[in-house]
C-alpha cells in the first residue's frame, strides 16, 4: 500500500505532462495553420503584383499548383482577398477559389467564389445587403457589385445552381459559422448584382 502511495505523485505528474504536451501540440498545429494561411496570402499578393505588370500571375511559390486570378475587396470592412484559380481543397487552404464553370473574373456572366468559413471567408458573416464588393481581374480591370441578399442552402436537396446569363457575383462558404463539424451540408451564399 505504501508503494502505491509513493507512485501516485509520479503518475499524476506524468499525466499532467502528457496533457500539457497534447495541448501544446494542438496549439502548435493551430498556429502552424494560421501562419501558413497568413504567409500564403503574402506570397499570393506578390504574385498578384506580378500579374498587374504582365497580365498573367505566376504561381505564388515554385511548387504551387494554382495561381491568383482575381483580387476581391470589401471596402466597408477593409478586407482584401486574393482569389485562386480553382476551388479544390488544396487551394482553399491558401485562399478563396474561383468555382470552375462560372464566369471567370473580368468576363461577362455570373462569377462564383468559395472559401473556408473559419479563415479567408469568415468575414462573410459580417456582410449586409446594400454593401459593395469590388473584383479586380488579372488585366487590372475592376468590376463592382452590390450585395442583394444572403441565402443558406442544403446540398442534400441539390447542387448550387448559378445563372450564367446574369451579371452577378456569389460568394460561398460552409454554414453555420463557428461550427466544429467540417462536413456540414449547408452553404451560406452572399449574392451580389453587378453595378454599372
Amino acid at each position: 500500500m505504501q508503494r502505491l502511495r509513493s507512485l501516485r505523485p509520479a503518475v499524476l505528474a506524468g499525466g499532467a505532462v502528457l496533457l500539457l504536451s497534447l495541448g501544446a501540440w494542438q496549439l502548435g498545429g493551430a498556429a502552424w495553420m494560421t501562419g501558413k494561411a497568413w504567409l500564403s496570402q503574402v506570397l499570393i499578393a506578390k504574385a498578384w503584383g506580378d500579374a498587374m505588370a504582365s497580365g498573367q500571375a505566376p504561381p505564388p511559390w515554385p511548387w504551387a499548383d494554382t495561381r491568383p486570378v482575381a483580387r476581391l475587396e470589401v471596402p466597408s470592412l477593409g478586407v482584401t482577398r486574393y482569389v485562386l484559380a480553382d476551388s479544390g481543397g488544396t487551394s482553399l487552404a491558401f485562399g478563396p477559389g474561383f468555382v470552375p464553370g462560372s464566369a471567370r473574373p473580368g468576363e461577362s456572366g455570373h462569377t462564383v467564389m468559395a472559401g473556408h468559413r473559419d479563415s479567408h471567408f469568415a468575414f462573410l458573416e459580417e456582410l449586409a445587403p446594400g454593401e459593395e464588393l469590388r473584383l479586380q481581374s488579372a488585366d487590372g480591370r475592376w468590376s463592382r457589385y452590390r450585395i442583394t441578399r444572403h441565402q443558406v442552402i442544403d446540398l442534400r436537396e441539390g447542387a448550387f445552381r448559378f445563372d450564367p446569363g446574369r451579371e452577378a457575383l456569389t460568394l460561398v462558404t460552409c454554414w453555420p459559422f463557428g461550427a466544429l463539424d467540417p462536413k456540414t451540408p449547408y452553404r451560406f451564399l452572399v449574392k451580389a448584382d453587378a453595378l454599372p
